[in-house]
């Protein structure tokens, strides 16, 4: 039997969404599999650029389609719209994150455009496109990262109403093909946030440099230099404080693509790690037969499921966002930090059973190992956006506010707030609904009831234990506060998913055990912190839980786990 809840290139039917959709959908797994195995290692080891994917890509318009809001669209099917663009993140993870990284920058390059009100540059926009060009987003620099308060991009008035960008961007994806590079600078003759500029450049002009490739990869992350950057009135983006508002609004759209990648990645490397193990034969048994081995497997799977869970349902919360309801804020930084992270953990519980198997040259699983260890690093570390979450603790924890219930957002509609969203900042006054409910739905299933004890002791740390004034400035300790509620986030919105997919109760208890196992780990990092406090070390210990064990629970979801071996492998 097929497991539905994981993508199966065999058996996938995206039937939740429009016809043409789901051709693209269809026809994107057919290039890949007619493609066949080998020659989508030999691409990713030889380092070649995606020609013949953007070829593709461009013949059937897919970028143009799902990339086109309504409000710049030419055709009926054009549109942003957050759900069916997870699930293409979700196909290009499954056959190789140099694929879905060129649509990755593609659609932060186009985050400012999108935003602008620069009509010259959204139809530029909108014909390169359908022309299936790619796009950049100019932020980074060498010496200062994403550190938007420094950029050495600067535009010297050309007293002709435009200026003259010179400076050097570092770490900018598609920058050596992009028809239209996001670029962001600031004006020399005005001092402060009001000389912030978005603009747009050509990778092709004679004044852009293309320096090198910054990694070793089909990936090209560019380093270029613009010198005497000809910048006119029609390439403007944004000025001043929208310019700042721009970049981490882009940013806030851009993130969110890399949970589903991550989950494109281990579903791809489960099929051959358990088809794998299941095959092989260890003194007279199968490797499949020894009861850690099942355990790691079974826990790299709920993992996955519940990373698939929380994904689905912070789609939802994205797409009805609105100025009145930007819950997104909080869920949004969860699915780059918490899910990405996730996909670590799987890869690492499949790679300890399948040992050297992992390393082999005619495997996805070798290239999987490496990727899976970027997306928690791109767009902001693990650390900026634990941080960032813990701005939205106490109101989350404690001062739930009401909200008509977020419905499943499968529909076919333009995410039309995205490029909206307005200035980036009030975050500590961001309202949440009660996350109780949720937990109280499942209070039946032993272990979310056993972590829901964990989550109520949090809240319990919070209102009489919570870091102090001296320890607010030690990020080492809040880091780990951060862990544990980002836990309880987590298993919130897969609570909410599982009872709008009615999920197998067996696979929900299976992965709060897991879920309580690492509440517990992050409570004794707390308790061993240098700063935390006789109160906070006590509350630490006391927060410690042993999930509730059910052999036959157990079993039901091996047997979930087993039926994986041999359902798929890609064409040769």
């Amino acid at each position: 039997m097929a497991d539905t809840l994981l993508f199966n290139p065999r058996t996938y039917d995206p039937a939740q969404f429009d016809p043409e959709t789901r051709r693209l959908l269809r026809a994107t797994v057919a290039w890949f599999e007619d493609r066949g195995k080998r020659r989508l290692i030999e691409d990713y080891r030889s380092r070649a650029w995606l020609a013949d994917f953007l070829a593709f890509a461009a013949k059937e318009g897919l970028f143009a389609t799902f990339l086109t809001p309504a409000s710049a669209a030419d055709g009926k099917d054009q549109r942003w719209d957050t759900a069916r663009i997870a699930a293409l993140n979700e196909i290009f993870g499954f056959y190789g994150l140099d694929y879905w990284y060129a649509w990755q920058v593609t659609i932060l390059g186009l985050g400012p455009v999108w935003q602008s009100d620069n009509t010259a540059a959204r139809t530029r926009a909108a014909e390169l496109l359908a022309q299936g060009e790619v796009f950049a987003f100019g932020l980074s620099e060498k010496t200062h990262g994403a550190d938007i308060y420094s950029t050495d991009m600067l535009l010297t008035p050309d007293g002709d109403d435009g200026f003259m960008a010179t400076g050097s961007k570092y770490y900018i994806g598609n920058g050596n093909a992009a028809g239209l590079v996001s670029v962001f600078g600031r004006r020399t003759d005005i001092e402060g946030p009001d000389g912030y500029v978005f603009f747009a450049a050509d990778s092709r002009h004679p004044a852009y440099h293309l320096v090198k490739n910054v990694v070793d990869s089909s990936k090209y992350v560019s380093e270029f230099r613009l010198e005497d950057y000809p910048v006119g009135p029609d390439d403007i983006l944004h000025t001043g404080r929208a310019a700042f508002d721009a970049a981490l609004n882009t940013v806030n759209v851009g993130k969110f693509n890399l949970c589903t990648a991550s989950i494109g990645i281990c579903e791809h490397a489960m099929y051959e790690a358990i088809t794998h193990a299941h095959n092989r034969i260890l003194y007279g048994r199968p490797v499949t037969a020894f009861p850690h081995v099942r355990r790691e497997l079974a826990d790299a799977y709920v993992r996955l499921v519940g990373m698939k869970l929380f994904s689905d349902r912070a789609v939802d919360y994205f797409r009805s966002a609105s100025p009145e309801d930007r819950r997104y804020l909080l869920f949004n930084p969860m699915t780059k930090m918490k899910v990405t992270t996730e996909g670590e953990k799987v890869i690492d519980l499949m790679w300890d059973v399948i040992a050297a198997k992992g390393f082999e040259k005619d495997t996805y699983f070798a290239q999987a190992a490496v990727e899976i260890r970027g997306l928690p690093k791109l767009e902001g570390t693990v650390h900026v956006n634990l941080a960032l979450i813990l701005k939205f603790m106490r109101n989350h924890l404690l001062h739930p506010a009401e909200f008509e219930p977020v419905p499943t957002r499968l529909d076919a509609a333009d995410d039309t707030f995205l490029f909206g969203q307005g200035p980036a900042r009030g975050l500590g006054s961001v309202r949440f609904h009660d996350w109780r409910p949720a937990y109280d739905a499942y209070a039946g299933v032993p272990n979310v009831a056993r972590f829901r004890e964990q989550a109520d002791a949090l809240c319990e740390f919070v209102t009489t234990a919570a870091p102090d004034e001296e320890q607010s400035r030690d990020l080492d300790l809040l880091l780990a506060v951060g862990q544990l509620f980002a836990l309880v986030v987590h298993g919130q919105l897969i609570l909410e998913q599982a009872r709008l997919t009615d999920l197998d109760e067996n696979v929900l208890d299976e992965l709060f055990s897991v879920l309580v196992r690492d509440f517990s780990a992050f409570a004794v990092e707390l308790h061993g912190k240098d700063s935390a406090t006789v109160d906070q070390q006590r509350w630490a210990l006391g927060a410690v839980r042993r999930p509730v064990a059910d052999e036959a629970r157990s079993e039901r979801v091996w047997e979930r786990v087993e039926a994986l071996s041999g359902s798929y492998e890609m064409a040769p």
